[in-house]
């Protein structure tokens, strides 16, 4: 049975054969890891898209106060263009951002760059077996493939409050942080208390004259074990052969552990809740009971946020956690749905982002003029988060049910990068022009899915991100990350169609 290529060899284009043209869609992780992987591959003929004006994704848009990664700093980088000399045992957003910028110059990408560049549509042609894209400006141009590497939390989201575009103040989401407003001295209102709003919160709780955290739901807080590497720990993760391989193995093993804690009714999320849960409730203040500390959830079914801050920041005399609902936005202020009004002078949403519409606002149109939205009507799906049947050379980064709530995403990436490389190769060794998933696959790949989302905690009725209104889990990927390992490794080209030819 034919595989994508072995365990350990990487996919190379033959020399013989003619190298796709690829269009990819997003300057963040995705993108720069596929652009590296394709030129070891022996495929230069690529152009990189983003709206930005710079690289690194997210890392780039959230420069809020505080910003970091929950994800240790030695595993979140990719195996193939390690970094060694981290900082600190959870990075923050700017020596992030570094790395990422850092893997442009490393591995002389710049040329590929084509950044301030929006795309807006994406139409496979079934007689040239080509991708058009519509650019913003109104321009179009050919590929033989397409990839989008736009990630899961690229737009961000605000509620629609009554009357929030009467406020009289600034009024920004986290994402886009406004960096002109000197909040020294002002009256501040934060809405939502998310993974954003956990740590600018902190940050911004000195500076301020009051803060009003308008919160619908608690969430499950964990200590976070960050310090600063000592000196003696970087030199021996630069200079000691296989020690950092070591120490990202041990990390990742330590975090796929607790996948466990992600099954619903698991005996790991109840006693990692034990152990929380006391010590919450020593920390209550009378001005502040159990509903604006203790989730009624279960540990996992929202995303489980770390900070060392956010207790102890919540407790200040300058700072007030409101879980009424908001019933509308004044020019001055916000009325809760107990009528009380709260002055505030600006307005931050930490309200997260929109998740479940991947590829949106782009128009994708596949084959026999098929558009995606209506291939997706009943939610997002693609065969391991990449491969949409009837949407040829058309391959997803991130894509549905690829996000995690226990490791590191950018493994997750790394095994995805890997296979859309091969089916590339592989098509251009057969001498085809482009290559699909098979539909029984993509059925049969998403009822497995589905029905081990049911045996996890994601589906247990709480309000997440990680569902669409149906309740259909379409973000987070229900199995071990080894699990995806496995199957992206020995994935069958038997599951797929080739088509066309080059010729």
């Amino acid at each position: 049975m034919p595989r994508v290529k072995s365990l350990f060899r990487y996919p190379h284009l033959p020399r013989k054969s003619s190298a796709p043209r690829i269009a990819i869609l997003g300057a963040g992780a995705g993108g720069l890891g596929l652009a590296i992987r394709l030129r070891q591959a022996g495929i230069t003929s690529f152009s990189i898209f983003d709206k930005a004006d710079g690289v690194g994704g997210t890392w780039r848009a959230n420069t809020y106060p505080g910003a970091a990664c929950d994800v240790p700093s030695h595993l979140y980088s990719f195996s193939f263009a390690r970094r060694r000399n981290w900082s600190r045992k959870f990075a923050t957003q700017p020596e992030i951002l570094d790395y990422f910028e850092g893997l442009v110059k490393d591995f002389d990408l710049s040329s590929h760059l084509r950044l301030n560049t929006e795309i807006v549509g994406a139409v496979f042609s079934d007689t040239t077996n080509d991708w058009t894209i519509t650019l913003a400006s109104g321009a179009q141009e050919t590929f033989s493939a397409v990839v989008f590497a736009c990630g899961q939390l690229n737009r961000p989201f605000i509620p629609n409050f009554i009357g929030q575009d009467n406020f009289s103040g600034p009024a920004f989401h986290s994402a886009q942080w406004d960096h002109e407003v000197d909040l020294s001295g002002l009256n501040v209102g934060v809405i939502g208390t998310g993974a954003s709003a956990i740590q600018f919160v902190p940050s911004i709780a000195e500076q301020v004259k009051s803060l009003t955290i308008f919160q619908r739901t608690p969430a499950w807080v964990v200590p976070r074990p960050d310090r600063e590497f000592t000196a003696q720990e970087r030199k021996r993760f630069i200079r000691i052969p296989g020690w950092q391989w070591l120490y990202r193995a041990s990390i990742y093993w330590r975090l796929e552990f607790r996948w466990w804690a992600m099954k619903s009714d698991s005996r790991m999320s109840r006693y990692i809740e034990g152990r929380i849960r006391p010590e919450l409730e020593k920390i209550v203040q009378p001005r502040l009971d159990h509903s604006a500390l203790i989730p009624d959830y279960p540990i996992g079914c929202k995303r489980l946020l770390m900070a060392n801050d956010w207790y102890t920041t919540i407790l200040r005399d300058n700072v007030e956690v409101v879980t009424e609902s908001i019933a509308q936005i004044t020019p001055d202020g916000v009325i809760t749905a107990d009528n009380q009004t709260h002055c505030v002078d600006a307005l931050i949403f930490g309200t997260g982002f929109s998740t479940t519409e991947f590829l949106a606002p782009v128009e994708v149109v596949g084959q026999k003029a098929l558009r995606l939205r209506d291939a997706w009507r009943e939610g997002s799906q693609a065969h391991l988060g990449v491969t949409v049947p009837n949407f040829p050379n058309l391959f997803v980064i991130y894509g549905p049910n690829t996000n995690l709530g226990h490791n590191s995403i950018l493994f997750m990436i790394e095994q995805q990068i890997r296979l859309i490389v091969g089916l590339l190769v592989e098509t251009a060794s057969r001498d085809a022009k482009w290559v699909t998933v098979r539909d029984e696959v993509a059925e049969r790949s998403d009822r497995d899915l589905q029905g081990a989302a049911k045996k996890t905690v994601w589906v247990t009725g709480c309000d997440n991100w990680y569902t669409d209104e149906k309740g259909r889990l379409t973000n987070n990927w229900p199995f071990p990350t080894v699990v995806y390992w496995w199957r992206t490794r020995f994935e069958t080209f038997r599951d797929y169609v080739f088509g066309g030819t080059s010729s």
